[in-house]
């Protein structure tokens, strides 16, 4: 009786003991479940603002409403807008017809100017010697006098800032000889440049009738340009010449010690006139220049360009009613740029190209030589949006070209990437280059090269048959 009793107890205790770990188990289980359940209850939390965070992204890449004369208000004849480093145009508006400039044509005697100084044929503190045709041009000028001496520099100033006809005329004449073939070398420009409509009758952008007549070439037609033609003019200034604002920045110059008054730049839009009483209301952040225009046939024209977090516009706006509103139909075009994109960068100078980072070559110490992009590449993006849509090629030099030696920063080849936003296509390429030197190999180098290079592709050939 007591061994059954104790039997029992035992047998009970056993059961006991299983059931309680099989009830330990079941919390376990039980709490790990609610643990879980937790878990993805504070997971759908966050991740509900993060998807609606995302997609609210993805709303703000959609390209801006595209802008039209219209919408923008533009009370003018044409006008264009363009990204300066990219040749991005972001809006247009009547940009290809040909029309009168005015002085805006004075920007492609700048340029030419500007070149013969980079190129060594001229020097700013040349003395040029005005002669009769400068004297006799009338129009906006600082009444040169046939003989009066005066510098390539105090020349082009007058020019750029004041507009001066008669000092452009005489930096013409020293560059090329005679208005005449000053305006040839405009024209070969122009169609360098890739300018459709441009064409050159003078150095000024004054009408025929306003010539003088002696100098009056032959014939009827007159200075035209398109607002894209100047746009394109505008863009090769301010590239090929970074120091533009050098000149086209001052606020008044004054040309000689006993001159009454200075030249007042006629660029009411600098944003250093924000201090002056009668332009500030006019002042615009980042604008430094270019180049106004006015003649009755003209009406008023400016060609502006300003920068802003690291990227550069250019605006044109031809045939305007009055002086001001060539200023205010200009901030119109530049506000929509400016608030609309943005400049974005898609590889920087110097880069190395996933997949690309090594090219090969041959007959060199090396079999392979590092690359890197020679320059960057800008994409213009819609405002607070992210760049996508960007594709990549890549197009290495052939074999025969890339023999040793090579030397560093030799081009080896391109990359050319392109950026669809579901409108316009952008695409930019640029050079690869090497970066470091390559000497040609020994010929007892290339020589064991040649017999590893045979053995290795033996051993291959034989592999691939079994």
């Amino acid at each position: 009786m007591k061994r059954g009793t104790w039997a029992e107890r035992s047998c009970k205790q056993l059961k006991q003991s299983r059931s309680n770990k099989q009830n330990v188990h079941k919390r376990s289980i039980f709490q790990k479940s609610i643990a879980i359940i937790l878990l993805f209850q504070m997971l759908c939390i966050s991740i509900v603002p993060a998807v609606a965070f995302a997609e609210g992204e993805q709303t703000q890449t959609k390209p801006p409403v595209k802008a039209t004369a219209e919408s923008l208000g533009l009370e003018v004849s044409s006008a264009i807008l363009m990204e300066a480093t990219t040749g991005q145009i972001l809006f247009e508006d009547n940009a290809d017809v040909p029309l009168p400039p005015a002085s805006m044509t004075k920007m492609m005697s700048e340029y030419i100017v500007a070149e013969q100084v980079k190129q060594g044929k001229l020097s700013w503190d040349e003395v040029v010697t005005v002669g009769e045709h400068a004297s006799l041009t009338r129009g906006s000028r600082i009444f040169l006098a046939q003989g009066d001496q005066h510098t390539v520099e105090e020349l082009y100033i007058a020019m750029a800032v004041g507009s001066a006809n008669d000092a452009t005329v005489a930096l013409a004449e020293r560059v090329a000889g005679t208005e005449a073939e000053f305006v040839k070398m405009m024209n070969e420009t122009a169609k360098e440049m890739g300018m459709k409509t441009a064409h050159f009758i003078n150095s000024t952008g004054l009408d025929r009738g306003d010539m003088p007549e002696k100098y009056r070439p032959a014939g009827d037609d007159e200075t035209v340009l398109s607002a894209r033609d100047v746009a394109i003019l505008a863009q090769r200034i301010v590239t090929d010449h970074p120091d533009f604002s050098k000149f086209t920045a001052i606020q008044k110059h004054q040309f000689r010690p006993r001159d009454k008054d200075p030249i007042i730049n006629l660029n009411w839009m600098l944003e250093s006139n924000e201090s002056i009483p009668s332009f500030k209301r006019y002042a615009y952040k980042g604008l430094d220049g270019l180049k106004t225009g006015h003649t009755k046939a003209a009406g008023y024209c400016f060609a502006g360009t300003a920068e802003r977090d690291g990227m550069r516009l250019i605006s044109v706006v031809m045939g305007a009613k009055t002086e001001p509103q060539r200023f205010i139909q200009t901030k119109k075009v530049l506000d929509y740029g400016f608030e609309n994109f943005a400049l974005k960068t898609v590889i920087s100078p110097k880069s190395t190209v996933e997949g690309t980072e090594k090219v090969k070559i041959k007959k060199g110490v090396k079999t392979e030589v590092p690359v890197v992009t020679q320059s960057n590449v800008n994409f213009v993006v819609p405002k607070n949006g992210n760049i996508g849509n960007i594709e990549s090629k890549v197009d290495i030099k052939s074999e025969d070209e890339l023999v040793a030696p090579i030397q560093k920063e030799q081009v080896v080849g391109t990359v050319t990437y392109t950026y669809n936003d579901g409108g316009a296509v952008q695409e930019k390429t640029v050079n690869l280059i090497a970066t470091e030197d390559v000497d040609k190999g020994s010929w007892w180098r290339l020589f064991f090269r040649a017999i590893k290079d045979f053995f290795v592709d033996m051993f291959n050939g034989i592999k691939n048959l079994f």
